[in-house]
């Protein structure tokens, strides 16, 4: 974590998680679910691109408009739910919610209304779909088999698109100035301005993504909007402490040190090994000393900051878990 007192996020009851594309953005946010399942809470996690991303990381069927039990947390007895968020079950649902469609849905299916809709007023997509967000964290108790959640958490569109996805209100200005939609739109903004939700945002040790993490937190900002923490994933380990990091860039690294580790290795060692282990370390180094300056520029942003490790087997379910037990250990859960 970054410098500064620990941050208690105990009241935020909506988590989302956005990052530029390749970032991982998909594996913090199922990773953030868990650990905070870990702590005996119900969490659901959504998505919102139709990517399936969630499916394919917890090695599930597609999941549908529909939330399904995906795993249990780590230790407390927890649970993780998944949901797959689409326009067009948005859609319906909200109708529903407000009229009684009884066969008028099979003939607006047929004509193709939602299309037109969203196309007409972009706008009213991202209405549909913070909204049914907004119905799982405040859904009404009375309803029967309603399940309740402790925790959400949205995996989002890219930085690139968040400010715009999430300012619903500015977004419908001039469109719809009153009725349903716009108190759906004012209602929704509520929850996203307020205290209890916080955008996470998740980057890599790299200029691109770090720059767009910048500009991701003053556009949020100037929205209005509750930025969280910066989670710098994939990071590398430090194979080299300072000193030896700036002997293998100045090519000073002893031939004779490297001999003696191989050797006390049990591998017999040759002049070519020697070469190419000694290229390896001025190439991790320079690759360290670049990220080192992206972690500075990431601590000038002056906002709570976690780091993920680099998995070496990849990401699977394991992989998760493991990574969720780094934000629990790091107080992010």
């Amino acid at each position: 974590m970054g410098e500064g007192e620990a941050v208690d996020w105990g009241d935020v009851r909506l988590h989302i998680v956005t990052g530029k594309g390749g970032t991982g953005k998909t594996t913090v946010a199922a990773s953030l679910a868990l650990a905070l399942a870990s702590h005996a809470k119900h969490v659901l996690l959504c998505e919102v691109e139709g990517r399936q991303g969630i499916a394919q990381l917890f090695d599930v069927p597609p999941l549908p408009y529909d939330e399904r039990r995906i795993a249990s947390g780590p230790d407390n007895g927890g649970d993780v739910y998944a949901l797959a968020i689409d326009v067009e079950s948005a859609f319906f649902e909200y109708l529903a919610m407000y009229y009684r469609l009884g066969r008028a849905r099979k003939a607006l299916e047929r004509f193709g209304v939602v299309d037109f809709a969203t196309t007409i007023a972009p706008g009213v997509r991202d209405v549909l779909l913070t909204g049914k967000v907004y119905e799982a964290a405040y859904r009404n108790r009375r309803h029967k088999n309603a399940r309740e959640y402790d925790a959400i958490v949205l995996d989002a569109p890219p930085t690139g698109r968040i400010a715009q996805f999430l300012n619903v209100n500015s977004e419908l200005a001039g469109l719809a100035k009153a009725g349903p939609v716009r108190r759906q739109a004012d209602t929704v903004m509520t929850l996203l301005r307020s205290r209890r939700t916080a955008v996470h945002l998740v980057t890599v040790l790299e200029d691109m993504p770090v720059q767009e993490t910048s500009d991701g937190i003053e556009q949020l900002r100037e929205g209005g909007l509750p930025v969280g923490a910066v989670i710098v994933n994939q990071v590398r380990p430090h194979a080299l402490d300072e000193e030896a990091r700036d002997k293998a860039i100045a090519g000073d690294l002893p031939r004779e040190q490297v001999e003696q580790g191989l050797a006390t290795a049990g591998i017999r060692h040759t002049e070519t090994l020697i070469d190419t282990l000694l290229d390896e370390a001025s190439e991790h180094s320079q690759r360290r000393e670049l990220e080192d300056e992206q972690r500075a520029h990431i601590n000038d942003l002056a906002v709570p900051t976690y780091e993920l490790p680099r998995l070496a087997g990849g990401v699977d379910l394991g992989g998760l878990y493991e990574l969720a037990g780094e934000l629990c250990d790091q107080g992010m859960a």
